[in-house]
Formats: C-alpha cells, sequence, structure tokens
C-alpha cells in the first residue's frame, strides 16, 4: 500500500489503537517515524517500542501505555505540517501546547525533538505535530 504521509499514518494508527484500547500496535517502519515514536517514548507517552527486521524495511511494534490500566496516555494527536502545506516555525514562534501540558514534536536540522529541547539548541524548524 502506497502512503503519501507517513507520519500522519504513524499517527492515524496509533490514536486508532488507543480507541480501540489495544496493547500495541505495529507500524512500517522508516527513520523518520523511528524518530518520532523514540520522542514519545523519551515524553513518557508510550511504554516502549521494538524494531523488528522483516528483509525489507521493516516493521515498529509500540507498546502503548495506559494510566491504571484504562486511561490512555495520549489524549490527542494532531498532524500539523502536512505534504500540501508545510509549515515551519522560528524559535521565537514554537508553539506551546495546552499551555505546556502537551508538546509539539520539530523536524530540525539537528534532528527531531520537541520545542522545549528546540529552544534550549535555539533552532526552529518544521512542526510535524502536536500531541497531548
Amino acid at each position: 500500500m502506497q502512503v503519501t504521509d507517513s507520519i500522519a499514518d504513524l499517527l492515524t494508527r496509533m490514536r486508532n489503537a488507543y480507541r480501540a484500547k489495544h496493547l500495541s500496535v505495529e507500524i512500517p517502519a522508516s527513520k523518520m517515524k523511528r524518530e518520532v515514536i523514540r520522542v514519545l517514548l523519551e515524553e513518557g507517552y508510550i511504554n516502549r517500542y521494538v524494531f523488528l527486521g522483516d528483509g525489507k524495511q521493516g516493521i515498529i511494534k509500540i507498546f502503548l501505555k495506559y494510566i491504571n490500566g484504562k486511561i490512555p496516555a495520549l489524549k490527542s494527536l494532531k498532524r500539523v505540517s502536512k505534504p500540501g502545506l508545510r509549515i515551519y516555525s522560528k524559535v521565537k514562534n514554537l508553539p506551546v501546547v495546552m499551555n505546556g501540558l502537551g508538546i509539539s514534536i520539530l523536524s530540525t536540522p539537528r534532528g527531531v525533538m520537541t520545542s522545549r529541547r528546540a529552544k534550549e539548541y535555539c533552532v526552529g524548524g518544521e512542526v510535524l505535530a502536536y500531541v497531548w
């Protein structure tokens, strides 16, 4: 299956898995998806992830996190920058999500990171997604 926007596909699969109360979700692997998932793990939104090599591009298995076994750790995932309309932001104008309770994930020249970390490094970039 040909996917135009792989990040949107990742976020949609995670949203659907949380709504269906699945414990894990498998997605086709890519370097960008690995980096976004790494940021979600560092911020505590998922339990862990595993890369499964299949001789082709591979599969990433994400183990979802629930609070008290019932409430999803992620309330919302929103794709911001899309292939048809890229959204870039300077370091001064980086978005604040839910008054600091959520995160925004950026693709910068120094790699994929949250807006808080981007402010530390003083770099702007493409706003990939809002998470809270």
